[in-house]
């Protein structure tokens, strides 16, 4: 029988009892993909080698085509033995233990662990089968976790394992079928995310199944009915949507983007030129490797049709005077659209539009607004994240939309009219078009960190100076996610390295003003190819995880990692009391003395310090006597502060 969580799921014995054609019939019916041979034969070898290795087991559950849907795939086999939870990878054929297979084996243990409400006290133990390989002695090796290190296997000796594991844990009792239906509370990364709605999962199933998810389906379904009703009506519309960091507001548009209703499809639009590559290639990616006969060219020309860079959009309206193909798109991180004084200066200078006198916001409505029928604008809104000169914020979109378009529909948020997002009451409540304010478009929830639902406030309070305020908040957040203060960068790549398990990603982050890490083999002038960093396995040289190439706040906002080191340079240091901002011209540091580029070198580091998932440590160099850059003063109070907010120091015995 199948079920919600798996193609097939059945006592043990029923299993073994069971024809292998009707077993893959089961699974064949639910299977969303088109089948082909090699699949079909796959299941076929998994199956009877299954039922020889496990014909003396009496007890247990077994199911098969397991969903782990926060990475958007399927384990092969979880059975449910002893009280314990085995989770069976099978590399059918293959003759050696992979790493890139032992990461994925465990990888899926972990997700259960983290992520499975049945799963958070249950044994795990994750077993690589590689049918064609020797034999290899059974290691059992458990963590603080409950959840093993992955076991070897060419299958012939399961049940040893089985056995082997029962042992070490004796007396261990759980009920298969409340631990299926128990509930699923997944937070993907944005790239996972992107590639689960991409492969057909519903947004239900990749969010966790609580407050958050609920606000996030009720957001999605009523954008969705905005759309419809403006298509069948015959109207312009444009919404609103305000979101708490990390509370799905991109996860909101791609979700539009990859919406399979043709007419109503979105075009998801960023100007975060690294989000906008890394989201096309992974979808690229993992459509070539699930579709036979794609390869990774044909997936990218796919891919491109709903995640655009916005600058390549506009562009696109001045080549021709209809409108887009489009009759949906979603702007994300709108209020970092530029205003009208540096969108005009930049078509002046470099597209050669002597004559362009407009906001870009005001620019990209009127292109919409050439549909003769209907259309509908979706900015996506997020706070304290502009670093960037010229990012207009709400004011350009609210002014474009009331004074040009006063026929448009306006569906706003009811929290926008914050200092968190439009910066005054009466920004959006004088508009004088058909608008009004709903609380479902506001995203209220953080799912960004399963780990530290309150990392923001600490970062908060850190990046402003209140170090009283920041350790209550890091008191509350220390048992589940670490963070680690060293002035030793090997100490924090060994610290990376020693925590990371499974599919985890790490990698080095730092200030783009951070020019005098370089003495410590930071150099964040090195542009490192964005893509390769997020994408690549750890043997990559390129990849993020070989703690080499550092990534900037440009790089990685809007995207994370599960851990991470964070370079702090001069350029944002604690002295007396009070934070200085600098930045490094030629030889020396120049104090900046403007409000704005201040809040942006701060924001900066806000972007840094929230992009680890599961925990951080912050690297804090010595400074030099010898050199005038790098003044030993000007990294120990910093140092100081940073103990003073509470964070734990490895250079310590």
């Amino acid at each position: 029988m199948g079920s919600h969580r798996a193609y097939y799921d059945a006592p043990l014995s029923e299993f073994l009892s069971a024809s292998i054609d009707s077993v893959i019939g089961i699974i064949a019916q639910l299977h969303t993909q088109q089948l082909d041979f090699a699949q079909t034969a796959a299941w076929k070898s998994e199956i009877s080698d299954l039922k020889q290795w496990l014909s003396g087991e009496t007890d247990g559950h077994i199911f098969l085509e397991f969903s782990i849907p926060r990475m958007g795939k399927r384990a092969d086999v979880v059975l449910i033995a002893h009280g314990i939870v085995f989770v069976i990878e099978f590399k059918v054929g293959s003759d050696a233990f992979h790493s890139a297979d032992r990461r994925q084996t465990e990888g899926y243990a972990l997700d259960l662990k983290n992520f499975h409400l049945g799963s958070h006290d249950a044994v795990i133990v994750p077993v690589l089968i590689a049918t064609g390989a020797s034999s290899a002695s059974i290691v059992l090796r458990s963590n603080d976790d409950l959840v093993y290190d992955v076991i070897n296997s060419n299958g012939k000796n399961l049940m040893q394992i089985l056995v082997s594991v029962s042992l070490d844990n004796p007396g261990r009792q759980l009920d298969a079928k409340e631990w299926a239906a128990s509930p699923y509370r997944p937070t993907p990364t944005i790239i996972e995310a992107a590639q689960a709605l991409y492969a057909d999962h519903s947004v239900d199933e990749i969010a966790r199944n609580d407050a958050g998810a609920k606000n996030l389906a009720e957001t999605s379904t009523r954008l969705q009915e905005i759309i419809h009703d403006a298509r069948l009506g015959g109207r312009k519309a444009i919404c609103f949507v305000t979101g708490v960091p990390g509370s799905g507001k991109t996860l909101v548009g791609l979700n539009l983007a990859t919406s399979r209703d043709d007419e109503e499809q979105a075009v998801f639009l960023s100007g975060n030129g690294p989000l906008v590559e890394v989201l096309r290639e992974a979808l690229a990616r993992d459509e070539a490797d699930r579709t036979s006969g794609m390869n990774r060219e044909a997936a990218r020309r796919k891919v491109r049709s709903f995640i655009q860079n916005v600058h390549h959009f506009r562009d696109e309206a001045l080549q021709t005077d209809g409108p887009p193909h489009e009759h949906v798109v979603v702007f994300d991180e709108a209020q970092r659209a530029w205003d009208r004084e540096n969108t005009s200066r930049f078509m002046r200078t470099k597209r050669g539009q002597m004559d362009f006198d407009k906001s870009e916001p005001s620019f990209l409505l009127e292109y919409m607004d050439r549909h003769q029928d209907w259309c509908v604008v979706i900015a996506l809104i997020g706070g304290g994240q502009e670093i960037n000169t010229g990012e207009a914020g709400l004011v350009e979109w609210r002014d474009a939309v009331s004074k040009t378009f006063p026929n448009w529909d306006v569906h706003y948020s009811d929290r926008i009219n914050t200092d968190e997002y439009a910066g005054t009451k009466d920004l959006f409540t004088s508009i004088s078009n058909h608008a009004s304010p709903e609380p479902r478009l506001h995203l209220a929830t953080s799912m960004r960190s399963f780990r530290a639902e309150r990392l923001s406030a600490f970062v908060h309070y850190l990046v402003n100076g209140e170090s009283q305020r920041a350790r209550h908040e890091l008191e509350g957040i220390r048992a589940t996610y670490p963070i680690a203060l060293t002035r030793d960068l090997e100490v924090a790549r060994d610290w990376l390295r020693a925590h990371a398990r499974g599919t985890d990603a790490i990698g080095i982050v730092a200030a783009s003003k951070a020019l005098r890490l370089k003495p410590h083999g930071i150099f964040v002038k090195n542009d490192p190819d964005i893509v390769n960093w997020f994408l690549n396995p750890p043997e990559d040289i390129r990849s993020s995880h070989m703690l080499e190439d550092v990534a900037t706040e440009f790089d990685i906002q809007g995207l994370e990692l599960d851990w991470v080191a964070v370079g702090w340079d001069a350029d944002f240091s604690m002295m007396n009391g009070q934070f200085v901002h600098r930045t490094f011209r030629g030889t020396r540091w120049q104090n900046l003395n403007t409000d704005s580029d201040k809040r942006y070198l701060q924001n900066a580091y806000r972007v840094l310090l929230t992009r680890a998932r599961q925990g951080m440590v912050i690297f804090v160099p010595k400074g030099s006597e010898t050199d005038a850059t790098r003044h030993p003063s000007w990294y120990d109070g910093t140092y100081e502060y940073l103990k003073k907010c509470g964070i734990e120091e490895l250079d310590v015995d």
